[in-house]
């Protein structure tokens, strides 16, 4: 017998898979020792290496991209990435390395489980012990001769884990997940052991087996994985808290009903609603970007009416200023700038969307309007949203983006890790996008060597012809939408196709996106955030909310109006921004309004309104806002220095537009910013203007306390406090010109929180 055994030992790494599996069965047949042999009465099924191994290897982190899913591997071992090619891995494991991965006769010297066990040197450090649940799924399998992918195996098509959401309360920190994976035969399994836990930050831990333990109390989301499907569990450690009364006011709509229902779950008590002159600049900065008058103050103000908040926001949005507004808001996703545009590009392109906007064109309309686009960029000027992209990888993962929330770039090398869309799923869906190509008639570009930049029109047109290359299988790609189950007719016209079923009511995915585009802009963070980053583990905070509001506006025929004006009308968005018992720390859930430090141009406008002194800005006429400013650089710096106010834009975090994405836009301090202001490009530059608002004021034969009066009006929309007054009233006897005071006064006033930031 041990001539026998050692004989196929040495034969081993020379024989096919199939003739080492029958070898082993003729000496279970003859009596022999196996490390695999059944014990008497049981029956010993070998782990699927679908089910089992690849699922052992993903959980030890063997086929990441930090590991051996890496695109060159690690140590010469490479795997597919998060096990997307079982049968490439059978090889990979079993074939390579002279066999020496797996020993058939002797499964404990298998350098697979060796070196991630410790028991040889291995740079990924130790993976699992020699007593793990995993050591000995990989070593049942080996000592079952290390099959392969059963091609008959059923797939698996559900992850089920329960709860899928809970609350914990103190003292209770421990919670027990269960996981069960669904097959096609309808089977179900536990692989509470097989499955991956990550976590989405350090507010708590979970061991190998989904016991989840709280580190600290917040809101926490843990991505379960197994194989390729993942789920999102949604976590919220809270304090024992019998001190707190749970109060909120009286649902307006919908909204305040899905949010309310959530906070009160999680114990938060939501603020009290705002005061008449915080909602009424947060609705004017919203809507307009611009502040009220101190006219259009006082007459709000002294409103009686119960409904006066509702009157409000319908006089708003017939305003030029709010078609303005989102036409900024667009400008900046579409990429609307100069270098590749030109400049009658840019207000051609500006100029259709601010007209979009004010006739109340709907949004599916406009999206349409976009994707379908072609001819002149100059006599059709949605064109210009593709004249930005210029190969159909960048169009594809462009319109996923703005339209759909969809982040395609990862799955451009491999399948997305995160996300359920496979390689062949991007290079199908870019294939939508391939036969989109440009005719330049006369480029006048100023800068020969800069390729990217276009003076001129361009006639963006549809070839016959032209396929994109599926980089996994070197095929031409099959135009596909994306998700659908069939390919695009390639005998059809492709964006017309695209921008039927993209703006479709049933694409609920489209109406989603907008709602939440919406949202984030007027609540200052959306629902789904990032709001480009739709995937099922990055659920919304309030799915129940998202989903209403999408049906809402499909019902709506996606006019933007009437979605903005259910959003203000709640309580939600005439809550307060001061923090309460229990929700000062709560920045997600709504549950009070998170104060934002004002956008550049809001800033800009706010200092100039209230100054009321105009300012420059190089290629428009005095008069301009900066919430007016189409494009990005009007006149190249080359050609002429920017002016204090381009400079000041640019510092503040106006976006150059080289992205199309709303994370291009700053709102973040920077020490430069500092610099900005007290320099000729900042706020002393307005203040020391000689026909500004202060100078009227100081010349003036009105009192101080009522020129500080009116001041503390125009600026923040109430009066001063006596403390303020008096302190103000001080600061002015300490200078010897009034004026001086007043600038001082006002430095003060528009550096504030409450000026500066979004209440």
């Amino acid at each position: 017998m041990d001539a026998l055994l050692s004989a196929m030992n040495n034969c081993c790494r020379q024989l096919p898979i199939a003739a080492i599996v029958m070898l082993k069965i003729a000496a279970a047949l003859v009596g022999m020792a196996s490390p695999a042999q059944a014990t008497e009465g049981q029956v010993n099924v070998a782990p699927s290496f679908n089910r089992d191994v690849m699922a052992v290897l993903s959980r030890s982190g063997c086929n990441m991209g930090a590991c051996h899913g890496n695109l060159n591997g690690k140590g010469g071992l490479k795997l597919s990435l998060r096990g997307e090619d079982p049968a490439l891995d059978h090889r990979t494991l079993v074939r390579e390395l002279e066999q020496r991965r797996v020993n058939l006769h002797d499964p404990a010297v298998s350098l697979l489980l060796q070196k991630p066990a410790g028991q040889v040197v291995h740079q990924g450090g130790l993976r699992f012990s020699s007593h793990s649940h995993e050591y000995q799924v990989i070593h049942d399998w080996i000592a079952a001769g290390a099959p392969g992918p059963k091609s008959k195996e059923a797939k698996l098509v559900k992850l089920e884990v329960e709860p899928s959401e809970t609350v914990v309360v103190a003292p209770q920190e421990k919670l027990q997940l269960e996981v069960t994976a669904v097959f096609a035969d309808g089977k179900r399994r536990d692989v509470r052991n097989l499955a991956v836990y990550e976590l989405t930050d350090n507010l708590a831990e979970v061991n190998s087996d989904g016991l989840v333990q709280r580190l600290s109390l917040g809101e926490t989301t843990i991505l379960v994985r197994y194989l390729n499907l993942q789920t999102p569990v949604r976590i919220a450690f809270l304090p024992s808290s019998p001190a707190i009364t749970w109060q909120a006011p009286l649902p307006e709509n919908r909204i305040d009903e899905h949010v309310f229902a959530r906070l009160k779950t999680l114990q938060l008590a939501p603020s009290q609603p705002c005061d008449d002159a915080t909602y009424l600049r947060r609705a004017y900065l919203d809507l307009l970007g611009i502040l009220p008058t101190p006219a259009e103050g006082q007459v709000f103000l002294a409103d009686q009416s119960p409904d006066k908040r509702e009157q409000l926001i319908d006089r708003l949005l017939t305003r030029p200023e709010f078609a303005e507004q989102w036409a900024l808001k667009w400008s900046d996703l579409l990429r609307n700038e100069e270098k590749v545009l030109d400049i009658k590009g840019v207000d051609l392109f500006y100029e259709w969307l601010r007209k979009s906007f004010a006739h109340g064109l709907p949004l599916s309309d406009l999206v349409q309007e976009l994707v379908t686009a072609d001819g002149g960029t100059y006599e059709n000027p949605p064109a210009n949203y593709y004249r930005a992209m210029r190969d159909p990888f960048v169009r594809g993962e462009t319109t996923a983006r703005l339209f759909l929330g969809v982040r395609l770039q990862c799955a451009r090398c491999h399948n997305h890790p995160y996300d359920t869309w496979t390689q062949d799923d991007y290079y199908n869906w870019a294939g939508v996008f391939a036969r989109i190509d440009y005719e330049i008639p006369d480029n006048k570009r100023k800068d020969k060597f800069d390729k990217n930049e276009f003076i001129g029109q361009q006639i963006v047109k549809i070839k016959s012809e032209g396929e994109v290359k599926n980089a996994r299988t070197g095929k031409d790609a099959r135009p596909q939408l994306l998700g659908a189950k069939k390919p695009v007719d390639t005998k059809s016209e492709r964006l017309d196709a695209l921008g039927e079923w993209l703006t479709s009511a049933d694409n609920k995915r489209f109406a989603e996106n907008q709602a939440n585009l919406v949202w984030y802009h007027l609540l200052g963070r959306g629902l789904v955030e990032p709001i480009d980053d739709f995937r099922a583990t990055n659920p919304a905070v309030h799915p129940q909310l998202l989903d209403q509001l999408a049906s809402d506006l499909i019902a709506a025929d996606y006019d933007l109006r009437s979605l903005i004006r259910q959003i203000m009308s709640s309580q939600i968005y005439q809550l307060a921004s001061s923090p309460n018992l229990s929700n000062g720390q709560d920045v997600r859930n709504f549950s009070r309004t998170v104060p934002q430090r004002l956008s550049a141009e809001k800033l800009l406008d706010a200092w100039c309104q209230v100054l009321d002194m105009p300012i420059e800005y190089a290629g428009y006429p005095l008069g301009t806002r900066a919430g007016q400013i189409r494009g990005v650089e009007r006149v190249r710096s080359r050609e002429k220095p920017p002016t204090t106010a381009d400079r000041f834009l640019k510092t503040f975090g106006k976006p150059d537009r080289l992205l199309a994405c709303e994370c291009e836009r700053s709102g973040e301090t920077t020490l430069k910013q500092a610099f900005v202001l007290l320099g000729d490009a900042g706020l002393d530059a307005l203040l020391s203007q000689d026909e500004n608002r202060l100078a009227k004021l100081a010349a003036s034969d009105r009192s101080n306390e009522q020129v500080v009066a009116e001041l503390y009006f125009v600026a923040l929309l109430r009066q001063p406090t006596s403390a303020e007054l008096e302190a103000a009233m001080e600061l002015l006897t300490q200078h010897e010109k009034r004026l001086n005071g007043l600038q001082d006064l006002a430095w003060a006033l528009l550096n504030s929180k409450e000026f500066v930031f979004r209440h």
